[in-house]
């Protein structure tokens, strides 16, 4: 294992004098490198709404108000029936009492876990719980919702880059088969909210039948 200060013609790391700089990282330049700055915001649990959706979007707002770009991306973590893991970013389509949505072509998704993370804020979402698939008709709504580009690019798995290149989906109602709108039943969702001084606040929510219970972590 290679520590500050060595480097070699293959690895090319270069020595660390203190301050980050541009090569290939190591130790001592990831270890030096910023966590948490600038002005975050103040998290008091005791005062979060009582349902973790409500919450969510207070956060939410916060995060467009702030000027954070595609916050409503998120990173969505699933395991395959053979138990490899998975993670990629997707959009969220929708939030409300029912659970957190996203949609892509079907797959076999018992459970899944999303993180949202807004590094100018030092927050972080986690979502976790089973998944269910919605109906067709919802589904085709969610597809057909989207722009005539990206439509195009699903029906024929190519991306186009000229108006002249999209091809029917651009009016038409063709939807893919096996495009899908999947609902995260959440049952756990944690808050995090950073601290300079590593005084992290994290509140969960756990569902308990139709509740939420809160705590600390």
């Amino acid at each position: 294992m290679r520590l500050a200060g060595d480097f070699d013609d293959q690895t090319r790391c270069l020595p660390y004098a203190g301050a980050p700089r541009p090569g290939m990282p190591n130790r001592a330049f990831l270890r030096a490198l910023p966590v948490f700055a600038g002005a975050l915001p103040v998290f008091d649990p005791d005062t979060a709404a009582d349902r973790p959706d409500t919450q969510f979007l207070i956060w939410l707002a916060a995060a467009i108000e702030a000027g954070v770009r595609e916050p409503h991306a998120m990173t969505l973590s699933t395991v395959d029936p053979t138990g490899r893991l998975s993670a990629r970013t997707v959009i969220l389509k929708n939030v409300d009492k029912s659970g957190w949505q996203f949609a892509g072509r079907r797959g076999e998704l018992a459970a899944a876990t999303l993180t949202f993370y807004w590094p100018d804020q030092g927050r972080q979402v986690r979502v976790a719980g089973p998944v269910r698939a919605e109906s067709a008709e919802l589904s085709a709504a969610d597809f057909l919702a989207r722009p005539p580009s990206v439509r195009s690019e699903a029906l024929t798995g190519r991306s186009r880059t000229t108006p002249e290149q999209i091809p029917y989906a651009t009016t038409g109602t063709q939807v893919p088969k096996e495009w899908t709108l999947y609902t995260v039943l959440a049952d756990e969702i944690e808050f995090f909210q950073g601290d300079p001084d590593r005084r992290h606040v994290r509140l969960r929510y756990v569902r308990h039948g139709e509740a939420w219970k809160r705590g600390m972590l």
